[in-house]
């Protein structure tokens, strides 16, 4: 009887043991090796981007030459004007607008840059003098008496960040220069209107993250035509010879990029990457049978067939398959003896004077088809031996192309209003002023975004708990975060450069972020699966062991139950 207690003793100080040591050593130790690593994430600091509340300032610098204002009007310069502007887009997207307009009369240099026979000129000797920083204005306030200006025009706009705006007398005389400047302002926004950001263009930008009302898509109708923001892209200039038999033709495109492409790309370079590369596609089709008009001679395409062009010559063009930037592709078409002269017509059934054509964002994929008709029909004579030498003036070429190019990579150039002169761009393509415009619509599209993405992802692992963070993606988290928030201060102090390198830092730390392939649900086991796997796994060591412990229980509860009447 003895021994039967003592093994049945030893028997519940076995089960005892096997419990405790699956409860205090095995469970944890399961449950350690079997958890989701998460790497912390700066949670708060997301959510604060969420509610994104974007400031950007602008420094413009109004200078009166002399005969501009009265000795009593000049004792108050210089002076410093703030305006704000307040902007509500929804209720997580708020834009503010802060001008800071200092004004002070010309240098003794400056009146002499003033005095240049005409205004381009006087633009450059301005230039010369002190260079603008990016996102920054200068006015030159010029007497009525001035021949910079044609008659008709009162505000020159030139090739870098300064304008020419001239004053009438009757409006400073007997007048104190608050009521001066209060008849300025009007011009000097339509200035700050053309030559600096705009509400539109960056509401455009926002586009990303927020949902275009219908007033407004007819005004941002000419930003759906560019590319969205990329940190590179891929241009691709290709000559289509349908028929070599006729014709050989001879085109410099690496001239003609470094003469009229390059030096654009090169101004761009703050903004992008680019890489550009050149093909030649013998036996390539229109895919579309030209009209013959009979009436005129010649062949026509009309504006309906023009979508019908693309598709047949995506397929030759090839793709770069080691580079994820969009690719823009500008195609010159030549057309065969048999089809020229072949010229584009457009809905009106008017001949396009370029005889070229663009078409804009190409659905998802992002492809801008280019095409240009170069005719031949001028070579071909009677006795004609084929194939014929052509030899393409690239300079019209690269005319059209440039200017399309412009269009595809946001360039918007706004009609100025009346009475102002806009100054060509020159030989670069692009003027200071609008590439200042062009940055700033980049930086606040940057900006939106990366934070539309990096709040996605911070939701996404939020309602995903299984989903391993790891240090890598919990690094490129934090560092898009921070790159965001440098961005934000810098756009609000009105560095316009740095804000728009922040940007393309958090761009491409918040994609390397969420695309990253560990952050796929489908390497993880879901909850059932896992309760498949450790049920049979744990089930047979588990029922003994709670069998055991509810016959201890059942066996302390029955002695307490025979010690009661014992003691009653």
């Amino acid at each position: 009887m003895a021994t039967t207690e003592v093994e049945r003793r030893r028997g519940q100080l076995a089960a005892l043991s096997i419990a405790a040591v699956v409860i205090i050593v095995g469970v944890p130790l399961w449950w350690r090796t079997t958890e989701t690593y998460r790497a912390w994430l700066p949670v708060s600091q997301i959510k604060e981007l969420a509610k994104l509340q974007l400031h950007l300032s602008a420094d413009v610098e109004v200078v009166f030459a002399r005969g501009t204002v009265t000795p009593e009007q000049q004792k108050k310069v210089p002076l410093t004007q703030t305006q704000n502007m307040e902007h509500r887009v929804d209720e997580d997207t708020a834009l503010s607008y802060r001008y800071e307009t200092r004004y002070r009369t010309a240098t003794i240099m400056e009146e002499d840059a003033l005095n240049q026979p005409t205004a381009a000129e006087a633009d450059l000797s301005l230039h010369t003098l002190s260079e603008s920083p990016s996102g920054s204005l200068v006015v030159y306030v010029i007497p009525e008496s001035s021949s910079l200006l044609p008659q008709n025009v009162d505000v020159y706009i030139g090739q870098r960040r300064t304008a020419l705006l001239r004053i009438g007398s009757q409006m400073r005389v007997g007048k104190t220069l608050e009521q001066l400047l209060a008849h300025m302002e009007p011009r000097i926004k339509q200035v700050l209107h053309v030559m600096s950001f705009s509400h539109t263009d960056i509401t455009a930008a926002l586009s990303n993250r927020v949902r275009i009302s219908p007033g407004n898509k007819e005004s941002i109708a000419d930003s759906m035509r560019a590319f969205k923001s990329s940190p590179g892209y891929e241009i691709t200039f290709s000559l289509l010879n349908p028929d070599p038999k006729s014709h050989r033709l001879h085109w410099d495109i690496e001239g003609a990029v470094e003469t009229y492409i390059q030096p654009l790309l090169t101004k761009l370079s703050p903004v992008a990457n680019f890489s550009i590369d050149s093909q030649t596609l013998y036996y390539a089709m229109l895919g579309v049978n030209p009209r013959f008009d009979s009436s005129r001679s010649t062949y026509t395409l009309n504006a309906d067939s023009l979508a019908h062009v693309i598709n047949p010559v995506e397929a030759r063009l090839g793709s770069n398959a080691a580079s994820s930037n969009p690719v823009l592709n500008f195609l010159l078409y030549i057309p065969d003896a048999h089809h020229s002269p072949l010229y584009i017509h457009d809905h009106k059934k008017q001949q396009v004077p370029t005889n070229a054509f663009h078409s804009p964002r190409w659905g998802g994929i992002m492809i801008i088809r280019q095409c240009w008709v170069y005719n031949v029909n001028e070579f071909y004579e009677v006795d004609t031996v084929f194939p014929v030498d052509i030899n393409i003036d690239m300079a019209k070429v690269m005319g059209v192309f440039l200017a399309q190019l412009r269009l595809l990579l946001g360039v918007q150039s706004s009609t100025p209003p009346p009475g102002f002169l806009v100054a060509p761009c020159g030989n670069a393509g692009l003027a200071d002023w609008e590439l200042d415009r062009l940055m700033w619509s980049r930086s606040v599209e940057n900006i939106a975004t990366a934070t539309t993405t990096i709040t996605s992802l911070a939701q996404l692992l939020d309602q995903i708990g299984n989903i391993v963070i790891n240090d890598n993606i919990a690094q490129q988290v934090s560092s898009a975060v921070t790159s965001l928030q440098l961005a934000v201060s810098e756009l609000e102090a009105g560095n316009l450069g740095f804000a728009l390198q922040y940007s393309k830092e958090a761009i491409l730390s918040s994609e390397r972020a969420f695309f990253d392939p560990s952050l796929l649900h489908l390497l993880y086991f879901p909850d059932d699966q896992k309760f498949a796997i450790y049920i049979p796994l744990f089930l047979p060591m588990c029922v003994p062991i709670l069998l055991s412990l509810l016959k201890i229980v059942s066996e302390a509860r029955q002695k307490h139950r025979e010690k009661k009447p014992k003691k009653d």
